[in-house]
């Protein structure tokens, strides 16, 4: 089986919860699974290539922006040919601000300008994970393993 990354940013644990969901289902199948955070990994951009697909996680801050740990990430995928590559954006938001899960379409909006072959879908649950958010977050990862395949 191929090998993907799940590279995630959580404040309040959320998006950790999804990550988990989503490690699991992928160990569970068989996958090869590297798990790193923006608050605690070196990240180089040129290190995505190495991976068959990339699920790519991020909590939206105040009212639509990215929280400051993906900051330098988002910049620096300019410097990254990701064509061809399979990813997938997720995460956590709250529905009170204008701008549900704004964070995650910047993400995802940068990605497919590197040339991500980008799931259509971009994974948003609002605040903590409910049973059926942990089903769409399966649901979602299988979407990258069948692009995968």
């Amino acid at each position: 089986m191929g090998n993907i990354l799940i590279l995630y940013a959580s404040s309040t644990g959320n998006t950790e919860l999804m990550a988990d969901a989503i490690e699991k289902y992928l160990r569970k199948i068989d996958y090869q699974v590297i798990i790193k955070t923006f608050d605690y990994d070196p990240i180089d951009v040129h290190d995505l290539l190495k991976y068959d697909g990339l699920l790519i996680g991020t909590y939206t801050w105040d009212d639509g922006e990215l929280p400051y740990e993906v900051e330098d990430f988002y910049e620096e995928l300019e410097d990254v040919d990701l064509t061809g590559k399979s990813v997938g954006v997720f995460g956590s938001g709250d529905s009170f601000y204008d701008t549900f899960g704004g964070a995650i379409d910047l993400l995802a909006d940068r990605l497919q300008k590197c040339g991500a072959d980008l799931l259509d879908e971009r994974l948003k649950v609002d605040l903590t994970p409910k049973s059926e958010d942990i089903k769409r977050c399966e649901l979602f990862t299988q979407k990258l393993i069948d692009r995968i395949e």
